[in-house]
């Protein structure tokens, strides 16, 4: 436990599992999470549609007062239905959520008791080689990290994906050749994203160290201030935890600068390449 974790080039599907082994207990929230995403995924188009079908029928009209005419029921049967299904959507959305965040937490309570039965389990040698401040940390902060996979993680991201094939789906069959030019930015996010997950991977691995480390050396000088006093030694060791603190300073601030390049450059890309199509095209 005292080697320092390295970034690997590519996901490790074989610890991915060994997590969602401990949400087994948990399948219901597991499944009625997974349920939830498919059923938001289904709604989300129908919302837009009903918005064409209100516009196409004020169109239709004929008069700039399109609702005292005949259109003007249908607008407003097709409004409630709107209301009912935000109202269904928000109503399953914050159900969803709830579920993925006490799947989450509950997952991290029992590796939080797998990790300190480990722990309480090693060998004195290995509490001489680890700072305690370390074993903290790998005790609360870092699993605490895995509740991201269950909230914000691979269950939002399935609904997000299939939200995005409905989507895509209805589009296509509205039309293909408009849809086509649409995607044409595609390509250009996928290689941004490729990008931007290579340095969020090495940035996360740096904040995570940067944590240990400070926790480890807090923790020990708290501890032990007894002696850093009778030595005299309290400026030292204040230069010792400022330069601790610059380098996790500078790891969050290398994070920060990953999601801001990435959202800002990536937005502008798509913009930019957009603007080029139209012009294109017109």
């Amino acid at each position: 436990m005292s080697e320092q974790p390295k970034a690997k080039p590519s996901t490790n599907f074989l610890l991915l599992r060994r997590v969602f082994q401990f949400a087994s207990p948990y399948k219901n929230k597991f499944y009625w999470s997974l349920f939830l995403a498919v059923f938001l995924a289904v709604i989300s188009p129908i919302r837009p549609w009903l918005i064409q079908i209100t516009i196409t029928k004020g169109l239709q009209a004929g008069t700039q007062y399109w609702f005292l005419k005949g259109a003007g029921p249908v607008i407003i049967g097709i409004t409630i239905i709107q209301l009912s299904l935000l109202i269904i959507e928000t109503i399953c959305r914050f159900i969803f959520t709830f579920f993925t965040a006490s799947l989450g937490q509950s997952v991290v309570k029992d590796m939080r008791v797998a990790t300190y039965k480990k722990v309480i389990s090693l060998n004195l040698s290995q509490f001489d080689k680890t700072p305690i401040g370390t074993l903290t940390t790998r005790t609360i902060n870092d699993i605490e990290s895995i509740n991201d996979i269950f909230s914000d993680g691979l269950i939002p991201i399935i609904a997000d994906l299939l939200s995005i094939i409905a989507v895509l789906a209805y589009m296509f069959f509205i039309s293909w050749k408009l849809t086509l030019i649409c995607l044409a930015p595609f390509p250009v996010l996928i290689i941004a994203t490729y990008y931007f997950k290579e340095s969020v991977n090495k940035s996360f691995i740096q904040v995570r160290n940067a944590v240990a480390q400070l926790n480890a050396f807090v923790q020990e000088h708290i501890t032990g201030m007894g002696i850093v006093q009778a030595f005299a030694a309290e400026k030292r060791e204040f230069a010792k935890f400022n330069n601790i603190n610059k380098v996790h300073r500078n790891a969050n601030i290398k994070s920060i600068f990953a999601y801001s390049d990435f959202f800002s450059g990536g937005r502008i890309g798509i913009s930019l390449i957009s603007r080029l199509i139209g012009l294109v095209g017109s």
